[in-house]
C-alpha cells in the first residue's frame, strides 16, 4: 500500500478536478463556501440543511481516478505487468494479480474496471482519515460541521445504483477489513461496515500516524466485523459506577446549594470511563498511576475513583479540615480550596489487582499540573525499576479551552518522546465542555478540535460522545491497550456539556442561551442509560432502584459521619517521605564536609577519561587541569566543585539530576558533564563511572528542550517523588525564568504551605551584571525575595541548637561566591530531616575568575583547616571579611554588606585605593536571613558606616529585602535606625540592565567609587 498512501492526496484532487468538469456534478446542497473553515461543535449560529449527494454515473466521467496522464500511465503499467510482472513494483503486481484472477473467477464484476476499484480504495481511505466528521459526537446535537467532500459516493464516481453491485477490493497488507479473506463485496456492505466504524458516536483520528504497525492494530479494533459487546456483568459495573458519579454530584448540589464545587453534571460518564480504564490498565501491568487534572470533576474523581473519604470531602464542605494546635505531624500550613487538593489510594480492581492512584494537587492555573504528573511519573519509574515503563504511569484530563489554548499542554506533549523525560506514553482525557467559561470554541480556537495540537505528535485521538457510556468506556479501555502495547501518548476527547455554568452560582444562558435551552431539558447520561438497559430488557426497574438507592443511603451515612471527622497525620503521598519533619519539628544541623580521602578518589574518577577517548583538545586540557587541582588540592574551581558534590552524593547512595537548556555542557561552557569523543562522537559521562556498577540514571545530566514552564514542572513533580536526590533545574540565563513564573508562584514558592508537599528541587539561575545587556544580566532576585515568607520585623529562634528558621521559611534564596559554599549548599539540600526548595543565584564570569577558588580543605571535615569552625565545614551563610579581623574592630569606618560577584570588584577596588578601614562581608544567604551573623559583624564594627552594596538597579536586586531586615538586626542591639543603611548600587530602572557596554562599564565604576569614597555616604544614596 506504499503506492496508496503517497498518491491518494493527488488523486481526490486530480479526481474532483475531473468530476468539477462535467455539468452532472453539482454543488452539495447548503454546503460552506470552500475557503471557510470548519465549523466547530457548538454554535450560536443556525443550523444549515444537511448536504444531498449528487450521484455522477460513470459514464459521464470524463476521465479516470486520477487525471489524462495518470490513466495512460495506469493502463501502461497493467501493459508492461502483462508481459513481465517482475516489471513493475511489488504493490501494483500485488493489485494486478489480485484483479484480474479475481474478475477471471467473479462473473458479477467482469464489467468492473481498475479505475472503479482504486476509487473505491480511496473512498475506503477516506472514511479512515475523515469519517470522523460525520460521527455523532455532539450529545446535545448542536454542532455545525462541514461535511467532507471525500465522504460523498458521487466524487467517486458511484450512484445508488451501484449499492447492490460487487466489487473487488483485493487483500491488502494491512488490517481491518480490508484484510479478511471477502475480496469481493457489494458496494452497500463496505458502506455499512464503514459507517458503523467511523460514523457513530466515536470518531478516530489515527491516519496521521506514519507507522503502518500501529495503523493497523488500530484498524482491527476499529474495523471489527461485531460490534463491541459488554456482557450483562459488565454493564451492572458500569451503570453502578455512571449511578454512583451522578448521586454523588446530586448529592452535594443538594446538600449544599450556594457552594462552588465545579460539578461533573454533563460529563458524568467520565467516571466509569476512568475506572474501566484504570482496571484495564492494571490487567496489563499498571501498579501505579498518577493524575493530574483541573478542578471541573475533581471532587468526583477525588471521592469515586480515588477513593478519598467521603465523609473527609464533606468535611470540607462545612468549613475545611481545621487547624489543629497541638501534636507533631499536624502542621495544616495555610490550605487551599477543596477542589485544588490532592490525595493517593491503593484501589482493588475490576480484575483483582491492587493499582495505587495519586491525585496530585494543583492551582486553578490550568494546565499548570501536566508537567509535574509527567515528572512524577518518570520519578516513581526510576525508583521502582521500572525500565519498561510500563508499570507507571500518568493520567491527565483537561478541558477543551485550555488544552487548545495553554502552551503548556504542547511543552509537556512535546516532552513525551525525549530520552530522559519520555515516561512512555501519558494518557489525556478531554472533557470537552464545548464552552470555556463563556467563550465558544469559534473564539476560543483556530482549529477544528480541541485536542488537533496533539497531531503534532504521532498519537491517536478518539472523539466520543459522552452520553454514550458504553462508548466512552470503549475508547477507554483502548486508551489503555494502545499506551501499554505502544509505549506512547493518546487522546481521548470525551464531548459532552455543562449541566451548569462555570461554577454553580453562575448563570451561563447569559452567554449561551442556544445551548442551556437545550441542556435544560436534556436527559442525564445515567436516565439514558437505565432507558436503554430498561427497553432492552437487560435489567428490570428494581435493579435500577436498588442501585440507586444503595448509593443514595451510603451517601447519607458519609454525611453523618463527616461531622465528627478528625484529620489525620499528614499524608506525604509516598513511603520514601516517612520520617521526614515538619515545619513545627526541630531537625539537626548537620556538617556537609567529607572525609579527604573520599575526596580524592571521587575527584581523580571525575578528572579521568578512558585511555582511547579523543575529546577536544581544550576539553583535554580542562579535564588535566582538574586533574592538578585535586592532586594539588588547590585552586578548585566553581565546575569542579558542583562536580564534588554531585560525586560525594552518588557515593553515599544518592540520585542526583541535572536537567535544563545546554547543562550538559553548560550555557558558559564550564560543566563539560558530557564529553564527546571528536572522531567517533562517542559520548562520556565521568560522573556514571563514580561507584562499580554505578546504574546509568543515577546520576542523569539531560540537556532539555527549549522550555522553561514545561520542564522546570517537571523536575518540580521529578523532586516531589523522592527526598533521597539532588534535583536541580538551571536556566540557560537566569532572566528566562520568568518563562516558568506560573510554577515558581504556584507550586514552589507555596505548594508546602497550601498542599503539605515537600521538595528539595534546586534552581541555578545564572545572575550577575558584566555588560550582556537586559536580558542577559538579572535572574530577577527581588521576584523570589519577595515572595518569601518570613517576617522582617521578628528576628526567630536563632540558637543553633532550637533554630528552625529554614524549616519555617517557604524557601531558601542564595548568592554564593566561593567554590566551596556552592559545594556546601548543594550537600545541604540532602543532608537534613526535611526538605526545602533552593533558589542559586549563580556566577557567570566567576566561572573563569582568578580569586573564585577554593582550596580541598575547605570541602573535607577534618578539624583544624581554615575552613572548619567550631560549628564543622559546612555551609557559610555569611562569610565575614577576608581580613583577619578582631572580635571588636573600633578603626573599621565602613562595613559594606554585598551579595555576589560585586564582592571581587569590591575586594579589587579597596585594594587599589587602600582603604585599610573597609570591611566587607558577604551575605550567602539571602533568605532566609542571618540575623545573628549579622547582628554578630555590626558588634564587631561598632564605629561603621552600614552599607548595603549591589550591582542591581535600586527596585530590584536583594536591596528591598535586606533594608527591613538589616534595620530588624540593628534595632535589636540598639545601633542606630533605618536611615543608618546607606545604598549604594544603580538607580531605579524599568530594565534590569542597560544595552550599552560602555554605559554599563560607567555605571560599574560609579558603584565601586561610591563604596570606596572617603566621606560619609548620604542616605539612602
Amino acid at each position: 500500500m506504499a503506492w496508496f498512501r503517497a498518491a491518494s492526496g493527488v488523486a481526490r484532487l486530480a479526481l474532483r478536478r475531473n468530476l468539477a468538469r462535467t455539468p452532472y456534478h453539482v454543488a452539495r446542497a447548503g454546503a460552506l463556501p470552500r475557503f471557510q473553515p470548519a465549523r466547530c461543535f457548538h454554535s450560536t449560529q443556525l443550523r444549515r440543511a444537511a448536504p444531498v449527494p449528487r450521484p455522477v454515473p460513470l459514464s459521464r466521467l470524463t476521465d479516470s481516478f486520477l487525471d489524462g496522464t495518470s490513466s495512460v500511465y495506469l493502463e501502461e503499467l497493467q501493459r508492461a505487468w502483462e508481459a513481465d510482472p517482475s516489471s513493475v513494483d511489488e504493490s501494483w503486481d500485488n493489485f494486478f494479480r489480485n484483479f484480474v484472477g479475481q474478475a477471471a473467477t467473479s462473473p458479477g464484476i467482469s464489467g468492473q474496471t481498475i479505475q472503479e476499484s482504486m476509487r473505491l480504495l480511496l473512498l475506503v481511505r477516506a472514511y479512515q482519515v475523515n469519517g470522523h466528521m460525520k460521527a455523532k459526537l455532539d450529545p446535545l446535537d448542536l454542532e455545525e460541521r462541514e461535511m467532507s467532500d471525500d465522504l460523498d459516493l458521487a466524487l467517486y464516481g458511484f450512484t445508488e445504483a451501484d449499492l447492490d453491485r460487487e466489487f473487488f477490493l483485493g487483500v491488502w497488507r494491512m488490517s481491518g477489513f480490508l484484510s479478511e479473506n471477502r475480496p469481493v463485496q457489494t458496494l452497500r456492505s463496505i458502506l455499512e461496515r464503514l459507517e458503523q466504524a467511523y460514523c457513530g458516536t466515536v470518531g478516530y483520528e489515527y491516519m496521521h500516524i506514519p507507522n503502518r504497525d500501529q495503523c493497523n492494530w488500530l484498524r482491527e479494533r476499529i474495523e471489527t466485523v461485531k460490534p463491541r459487546e459488554y456482557s450483562q456483568e459488565r454493564r451492572q459495573v458500569i451503570l453502578d459506577r455512571l449511578t454512583w458519579s451522578t448521586l454523588f454530584e446530586n448529592f452535594l448540589a443538594t446538600k449544599w446549594k450556594a457552594a462552588k464545587r465545579f460539578g461533573l453534571e454533563g460529563g458524568e460518564t467520565l467516571i466509569p470511563g476512568m475506572k474501566e480504564m484504570f482496571d484495564r490498565a492494571a490487567d496489563l501491568g499498571v501498579e501505579s498511576i498518577v493524575i493530574g487534572m483541573p478542578h471541573r470533576g475533581r471532587l468526583n474523581v477525588l471521592g469515586n475513583v480515588v477513593r478519598k473519604p467521603l465523609r473527609q470531602i464533606f468535611s470540607e464542605f462545612s468549613g475545611g479540615t481545621k487547624p489543629v494546635e497541638e501534636g507533631e505531624g499536624l502542621y495544616t500550613g495555610t490550605g487551599d480550596v477543596k477542589y485544588h487538593l490532592g490525595t493517593s489510594y491503593d484501589r482493588p480492581t475490576r480484575g483483582g489487582k491492587m493499582i495505587h492512584l495519586s491525585l496530585v494537587a494543583n492551582p486553578s492555573h490550568l494546565e499548570a499540573v501536566d508537567p509535574v504528573v509527567v515528572g512524577k511519573a518518570r520519578a516513581k519509574q526510576y525508583y521502582s525499576n521500572d525500565i519498561e515503563r510500563t508499570r507507571n504511569m500518568g493520567v491527565l484530563i483537561h478541558g477543551d479551552g485550555s488544552f487548545a489554548g495553554q502552551g503548556v499542554v504542547y511543552e509537556t506533549l512535546h516532552l513525551s518522546a525525549l530520552p530522559n523525560y519520555t515516561t512512555g506514553g501519558t494518557i489525556h482525557i478531554v472533557v470537552n465542555n464545548q464552552v470555556a467559561f463563556t467563550t465558544d470554541p469559534k473564539c476560543g480556537r483556530s482549529s477544528q478540535y480541541c485536542t488537533d495540537v496533539a497531531k503534532a505528535l504521532s498519537v491517536p485521538i478518539f472523539h466520543v460522545n459522552g452520553d454514550d457510556v458504553e462508548a466512552v468506556v470503549h475508547v477507554c479501555e483502548l486508551a489503555a491497550e494502545w499506551r501499554q502495547t505502544f509505549h506512547s501518548d493518546v487522546v481521548v476527547d470525551v464531548v459532552c456539556y455543562r449541566r451548569f455554568g462555570h461554577n454553580e452560582i453562575d448563570e451561563p444562558s447569559f452567554t449561551q442561551p442556544k445551548m442551556y435551552r437545550v441542556i435544560q431539558d436534556h436527559p442525564s447520561a445515567l436516565e439514558l442509560y437505565e432507558k436503554e438497559l430498561l427497553e432492552s430488557g437487560r435489567i428490570s426497574k428494581d435493579d435500577v432502584d436498588r442501585m440507586r438507592n444503595k448509593v443514595s443511603t451510603i451517601l447519607e451515612e458519609e454525611f453523618i459521619n463527616s461531622k465528627d471527622y478528625v484529620p489525620r497525620k499528614r499524608d506525604w503521598l509516598s513511603a520514601y517521605w516517612a520520617g521526614f519533619k515538619s515545619p513545627e519539628q526541630i531537625s539537626r544541623i548537620r556538617n556537609t564536609g567529607v572525609k579527604p580521602e573520599i575526596l580524592k578518589r571521587v575527584g581523580q574518577a571525575i578528572t579521568t577519561l578512558p585511555e582511547n577517548f579523543k575529546p577536544h583538545r581544550a576539553i583535554k586540557r580542562i579535564f588535566q587541569q582538574r586533574a592538578e587541582m585535586i592532586e594539588t588540592e588547590e585552586g578548585i574551581d566553581w565546575a569542579l566543585a558542583e562536580a564534588l558534590a554531585f560525586a560525594t552524593l552518588i557515593v553515599e547512595g544518592n540520585h542526583v539530576r541535572l536537567s535544563g537548556q545546554d547543562v550538559e555542557r553548560g550555557t558558559f561552557s564550564h560543566r563539560h558533564a558530557v564529553v564527546h569523543d571528536q572522531e567517533t562522537g562517542e559520548m562520556y559521562c565521568p560522573l556514571d563511572h563514580i561507584i562499580i556498577n554505578q546504574d546509568e540514571e543515577m546520576f542523569t545530566v539531560s540537556n532539555s528542550s527549549l522550555s522553561e514552564f514545561g520542564v522546570l514542572g517537571f523536575e518540580l513533580g521529578y523532586s516531589m517523588e523522592n527526598p533521597n536526590s539532588l534535583v536541580l533545574w538551571e536556566a540557560q540565563f537566569g532572566d528566562f525564568a520568568n518563562g516558568a513564573q506560573v510554577m515558581f508562584d504556584q507550586f514552589l514558592s507555596s505548594g508546602e504551605a497550601k498542599w503539605l508537599r515537600q521538595t528539595g528541587l534546586a534552581v541555578l539561575l545564572p545572575h550577575g551584571y558584566d555588560g550582556q545587556g537586559p536580558e542577559h544580566s538579572s535572574g530577577r532576585v527581588e521576584r523570589f525575595l519577595q515572595m518569601s515568607d518570613d517576617n522582617p520585623y521578628i528576628i526567630p529562634e536563632m540558637d543553633p541548637t532550637l533554630r528552625k528558621q529554614i524549616q519555617e521559611c517557604n524557601w531558601q534564596v542564595v548568592n554564593v561566591t566561593t567554590p566551596a559554599n556552592y559545594f556546601h549548599v548543594l550537600r545541604r539540600q540532602l543532608h537534613r530531616d526535611f526538605r526545602k526548595p533552593l533558589i542559586v543565584m549563580s556566577p557567570k564570569n566567576l566561572l573563569r575568575h582568578k580569586d573564585c577558588k577554593s582550596h580541598l580543605s575547605e570541602f573535607d571535615d577534618v578539624l583544624g583547616h581554615p575552613g572548619f569552625d567550631k560549628q564543622g565545614t559546612r555551609f557559610k551563610r555569611l562569610i565575614k571579611d577576608r581580613n583577619d579581623h578582631k572580635e571588636i574592630e573600633e578603626g573599621i569606618d565602613r562595613l559594606i554588606l554585598c551579595s555576589g560577584k560585586v564582592y571581587y570588584e569590591l575586594d579589587e577596588a579597596r585594594k587599589n585605593t587602600k582603604r585599610n578601614d573597609v570591611a566587607i562581608c558577604r551575605v550567602e544567604q539571602l533568605c532566609p536571613f542571618p540575623y545573628d551573623l549579622i547582628q554578630r559583624e555590626l558588634k564587631r564594627y561598632p564605629n561603621a558606616e552600614i552599607v548595603w552594596c549591589q550591582e542591581e538597579p535600586m527596585n530590584m536586586g536583594a536591596y528591598s529585602y535586606v533594608n527591613p531586615r538589616i534595620y530588624t538586626a540593628m534595632r535589636a542591639i540598639s545601633r542606630g535606625n533605618i536611615e543608618d543603611i546607606k545604598y549604594v548600587g544603580r538607580a531605579p530602572s524599568a530594565a534590569t540592565a542597560t544595552g550599552f557596554l560602555s554605559v554599563h562599564v560607567q555605571e560599574q565604576k560609579e558603584i565601586l567609587h561610591k563604596a570606596m569614597q572617603p566621606e560619609p555616604i548620604g542616605f539612602p544614596f
